[in-house]
């Protein structure tokens, strides 16, 4: 029963001093409403006879908006009257253009559209949850409406990372190009690649004249050097609690995340291999540097779903997982957070046996209150032990730098918003100067 047969039954209501018993009254009024109701009913087109199929994107970047489309079909031979609820999760972000208190009409044999816009909140797989068609009868009294049937078509939404990094490829990239053809390499340095001869300028190291070579020519010819090409590297991700903590306006998984998009872009355009490998007590997500034109998409796919889980990483498994399957010597960035107690525990036993075959380098982002909290004037007294507890954390973090580096551990300890960048720069020094 509708709200309109509500108001029929209160429109009746009125009429009752006229009837010469109210209880008669009221029983011929309700059954015939209630007769209505059941004949309107039945004229309804049954939800058997209603299809239902989507089509659409299949994802987007997160802050993005996607259309998905729902295609409503009517077998039956009567015109199909239905209000739709099409729910998902509420991450999703979905908006219908036909709100569900709407009913739409479907002549028979045909079928209608009706879009939906999703703004996605989080990243990740954002699935339809529910499909509801409640078919109405003509009169509107009376409907027809079973939640299996039509079943829900089957849709996820992926929504992949944010990568607001990118705005820092060309500038990058622009570097690249200077290290790896511009720029002379000055000398032998361990690790570079002999390019081509050029005549000698003012401000050319004379360490790098080919003598032989000027004799033929009859004149001063100087070597060029550029960074090795196909060199190994890694990107692991510590998907284990401390990568659920919200560093600034995100979880730091995320700017992890963020962060490893850019320099895998980085890599692959310098030529080297890239692979990725997500764990925490399981390996997660893994992606090969095969096929490297289509590296980038794989990897941001592979990322997408990927969510922090609160347990303990297990670092045994991390390093026993690289050197199975790294046995060429790379460089491994291990984007985890500076906590003593989980790396003192869990890395820092298994960091020799690691560092011994492949050049290790940590990064992780540091949260701007701890600095805050150090530099302030106290105002109240409680102020005083925030800043205490702020300088504890900041000696803890440099009593973990200090001990890595002793491993000859490199660690980039930069802010959320500049964590990228700064492992960018990193690489590139380390490409300019043949230590990957």
């Amino acid at each position: 029963m509708t709200w309109r047969a509500a108001l029929l039954l209160a429109a009746g209501a009125l009429t009752l001093p006229a009837w010469p018993s109210p209880l008669a009254g009221v029983l011929v009024m309700t059954g015939a409403v209630l007769l209505l109701v059941v004949l309107d009913r039945a004229l309804a087109v049954p939800p058997s006879a209603v299809t239902a199929t989507r089509d659409g994107d299949r994802a987007v970047r997160l802050g993005g908006t996607a259309t998905v489309v729902l295609h409503l079909g009517n077998t039956s031979g009567r015109p199909l009257r239905a209000q739709v609820r099409d729910a998902w999760v509420p991450s999703a972000g979905a908006r219908p253009d036909v709100p569900p208190t709407r009913p739409v009409r479907v002549e028979p044999g045909r079928s209608v559209a009706l879009p939906s816009r999703l703004t996605p909140t989080r990243r990740g797989d954002r699935p339809a949850v529910a499909l509801t068609v409640r078919s109405l009868g003509p009169l509107g009294l009376g409907f027809r409406q079973r939640s299996e049937r039509p079943a829900t078509p089957p849709w996820t939404l992926r929504v992949l990372p944010r990568f607001d990094s990118r705005r820092h490829l060309p500038e990058k990239l622009s570097r690249l190009r200077v290290i790896d053809g511009t720029q002379v390499t000055r000398g032998r340095g361990q690790g570079t690649e002999f390019d081509t001869l050029r005549e000698y300028v003012v401000g050319d190291d004379v360490r790098s004249i080919d003598w032989r070579a000027s004799a033929r020519r009859a004149d001063v010819l100087v070597r060029t050097w550029r960074p090795e090409r196909d060199r190994r590297l890694v990107c692991v991700l510590d998907t284990g609690r401390t990568s659920a903590i919200r560093v600034g306006d995100e979880p730091r998984l995320d700017t992890a995340i963020d962060a490893a998009l850019l320099l895998t872009a980085l890599a692959a355009r310098a030529g080297d291999r890239v692979d990725l490998l997500a764990a925490d007590t399981a390996v997660r997500a893994t992606v090969t540097g095969t096929g490297r034109p289509a590296l980038l998409p794989r990897l941001v796919h592979a990322l997408a779903p990927l969510q922090p889980a609160l347990v303990e990483t297990d670092f045994d498994l991390i390093a026993g997982e690289l050197l199975r399957r790294q046995r060429q010597r790379s460089l491994v960035v291990l984007f985890t957070a500076l906590e003593a107690g989980a790396l003192s525990a869990g890395l820092l036993p298994v960091l020799p046996r690691l560092a011994a075959r492949h050049r290790v380098l940590i990064a992780a982002t540091h949260d701007p209150v701890l600095t805050t909290l150090t530099t302030a004037v106290p105002a109240r007294p409680g102020d005083a032990y925030a800043a205490a507890a702020g300088w504890r954390a900041l000696a803890e973090r440099d009593r973990i730098r200090t001990a890595l580096g002793r491993h000859g551990v490199l660690v980039v300890d930069a802010p959320a918003g500049r964590l990228a960048p700064t492992l960018a720069d990193t690489y590139l020094r380390l490409k300019s100067q043949a230590q990957l």
